[in-house]
């Protein structure tokens, strides 16, 4: 089969399109044949190995994982003995979980024509997207799901403020945000005002050219998916009690990255009245159902930027760098 590999990190160039070997299903897992699948910010900082502190978990001197690539969509082609889930046919979608036993970590990667998955990594597709939308939504819609409903504990009549609303967790969060009934503003730039106003957004505002952090209006909850701002900055758009929910990987430092930011933000949190969190995103089973429900109901729907064959990831990894795709960018299969 056909998969991006990468044998030393680096800029896109180090990516190569090459034939390895197909997955094998075991007993427990199931083979997918990939359609589409979607590039994330972490598949960008894998691939450059920056910032240097993720070596720690990704390889110091060259990658541990040979391939690139976590969203997924596309039909079962083969259950292992032990599937109760999943039938050969079946229109899935989901994340890789590189949890597979005896499995190659070149070939736990959704650049790639086939993957093997565990049964609970996917669940069925929504009827009403593509292949595309469908395998927008993972990473992205999980992110924006359990920052707004797990660490913003998002309330109906909230005003909710989305810093970084074009993005793929921002396009996302809007659409999640509204079906809360929470009253939403974004954060973006000129070219995307029009966009973020059409998936929901009562407000925008054009960073371009008005400060958000010195408006005077107040919000019950900001998710941040940017990070241009300081956490002291932000809590000036906060009500007494709002809540501040991180989640970006920015700035670009060489060394830590947003750590210094997020270190910050968990030093001053003791000492103020509104509530200020990071997490990490996880894959469930039970949240994909519930972006499922939501997608088939019409309250949220994929943005996609721009598509690309799999032998163009290269580009596509280069256009996701630049750190200004509206929405998702797709890789088809």
């Amino acid at each position: 089969m056909k998969a991006i590999i990468f044998d030393k990190y680096g800029s896109a160039d180090v990516l190569q399109l090459r034939e390895i070997d197909k997955p094998v299903v075991n007993d427990d897992n199931v083979l997918v044949r990939i359609r589409a699948a979607s590039a994330n910010p972490i598949d960008w900082h894998f691939m450059t190995g920056l910032p240097y502190l993720l070596r720690m978990q990704s390889g110091l001197l060259k990658p541990k994982i040979n391939g690139l690539g976590a969203d997924l969509a596309g039909q079962v082609e083969a259950v292992g003995k032990n599937v109760t889930r999943f039938r050969p046919g079946d229109e899935v979608y989901g994340e890789v979980d590189g949890e597979v036993p005896g499995k190659p970590l070149l070939d736990l990667s959704s650049f790639s024509e086939y993957v093997c998955v565990s049964e609970n990594s996917v669940v069925p597709k929504p009827a009403n997207l593509t292949f595309e939308q469908a395998a927008a939504m993972p990473v992205a819609a999980l992110t924006a799901l359990q920052g707004l409903r797990d660490q913003g504990e998002i309330q109906a009549g909230q005003k909710v403020l989305i810093n970084g609303a074009s993005g793929g967790v921002g396009t996302f969060a809007v659409q999640v945000a509204k079906s809360f009934g929470a009253e939403v503003t974004g954060v973006c730039s000129t070219r995307n005002l029009d966009m973020v106003r059409s998936i929901g957004a009562d407000q925008v505002i054009d960073y371009t050219r008005e400060d958000f952090t010195r408006a005077e209006r107040r919000y019950d909850l900001m998710l941040d998916n940017v990070g241009n701002r300081s956490p002291a900055e932000c809590r000036r758009v906060l009500k007494p009690k709002g809540v501040y929910v991180a989640s970006f990987g920015r700035p670009e430092r060489l060394w830590l990255g947003p750590a210094p930011e997020l270190l910050k933000m968990s030093v001053l949190a003791p000492f103020v009245s509104q509530k200020m969190v990071t997490w990490v995103t996880s894959r469930n089973v039970k949240d994909l159902l519930t972006l499922k429900e939501l997608t088939e109901a019409g309250k949220v729907t994929p943005v996609i930027d721009r598509t690309y064959p799999l032998h163009e990831v290269p580009e596509a990894m280069r256009h996701l760098g630049e750190g200004h795709a509206r929405g998702k960018v797709v890789i088809t299969v």
